[in-house]
């Protein structure tokens, strides 16, 4: 058996609570981590690929060690930063020639790592990402979806609008925040229903798409973590609460009960068979527990929290990432 070496890609050690529960973990086995965050790659670290004589070796220069990269049992990518160019390049074309060029040599070195990588190889974690493929292949399996529309065409989402007599909500279809909104603000775009004064903006749509879904009323939410073949799933009371009523994510710890769910064979399964579907070791759904006891579909991230809901059930979920991580070994 190989010393458990295993590379984690993320923002700093210290701010990433995610990172450091399961790097813990991992010390406590005796395995060595190599934390790395590509935000800063071109003022701190250095990468050498040589082909030599038939041979390959890679080496990552980073945090004052020199690292094979043959030497990593697994590659756990969990939340690295985008890459900023070095300051010292003043000309903003050349500064932006040289992020991509970097970026482009750390994509191949990472695809083409031999370890095995959580939640997947970068190429296979970012399609399954993508919400509109995650929602046919989940209706592929048998998953129960909200009747759904994406949507830049303001006619199309009035016709939607229509069908559902206005009890529709809207989301985000990659990314829930815009940057530098105004003074700089971050804005963030959650789960929230359609008032009357937007529908006088559909026009507006054909800037940017959107995904529009009926309202599902909801008994409970559910976050169901699949880590390997292991299911955690925990219940969301988010209906207690007014505010967090559209999306859990606008919740109060304090007086949002979260529970552990038993989720029935079948959906279990279903869960299981999707991420094999999508090529995932890791992944955090969110699905509706309706009054009668239906199970609805919403999405995956390939990446999810879920830190909050290992404190709040005890469900062991970082453990059951750390026995992921080191299996390679």
């Amino acid at each position: 058996m190989s010393f458990p070496h295993v590379l984690v890609l993320t923002y700093d050690h210290e701010e990433d609570p995610h990172a450091a529960r399961v790097c813990e973990l991992l010390a406590e086995r005796g395995a060595r981590i190599t934390m790395f965050n590509p935000e800063n790659f071109q003022r701190t670290s250095r990468v050498d690929l040589f082909y030599l004589e038939g041979a390959v070796r890679r080496h990552l220069h980073t945090g004052g060690e020199v690292v094979d990269l043959e030497d990593f049992t697994a590659m756990w990518w969990r939340r690295p930063m985008p890459m900023v160019p070095d300051p010292a390049l003043t000309d903003k074309a050349i500064a932006e020639y040289t992020v991509k060029e970097c970026q482009a040599l750390l994509t191949g070195l990472w695809e083409h790592l031999r370890c095995p990588q959580l939640p997947a190889r970068e190429s296979v974690f970012r399609k399954a990402g993508h919400k509109p493929y995650q929602l046919a292949l989940a209706a592929e399996l048998g998953f129960l979806i909200p009747e759904t529309v994406i949507t830049t065409n303001g006619e199309a989402f009035l016709d939607f609008h229509d069908r559902h007599d206005g009890r529709i909500i809207t989301k985000p279809l990659n990314i829930p925040w815009v940057e530098g909104v105004g003074d700089g603000i971050m804005v963030t775009r959650p789960c929230e229903p359609v008032a009357a004064r937007d529908v006088t903006h559909t026009d507006a749509l054909r800037f940017c798409p959107v995904i529009v879904q009926e309202q599902i009323p909801k008994r409970v939410e559910l976050r169901v973590t699949v880590v390997g073949r292991q299911i955690f799933a925990a219940e969301i009371h988010s209906q207690v609460a007014n505010r967090a009523r559209f999306d859990w994510r606008r919740y109060d710890t304090h007086v949002t009960p979260h529970l552990i769910h038993h989720l029935p064979d079948e959906v279990a399964a279903r869960c299981l068979v999707l991420m094999d579907r999508l090529g995932l070791r890791y992944g955090a759904m969110d699905l509706i527990v309706t009054p009668d006891g239906r199970y609805v579909f919403l999405e995956i991230n390939p990446n999810g929290q879920w830190l909050w809901i290992e404190r709040l059930t005890g469900l062991p979920i970082s453990e059951a990432i750390c026995d992921l991580l080191l299996e390679g070994a």
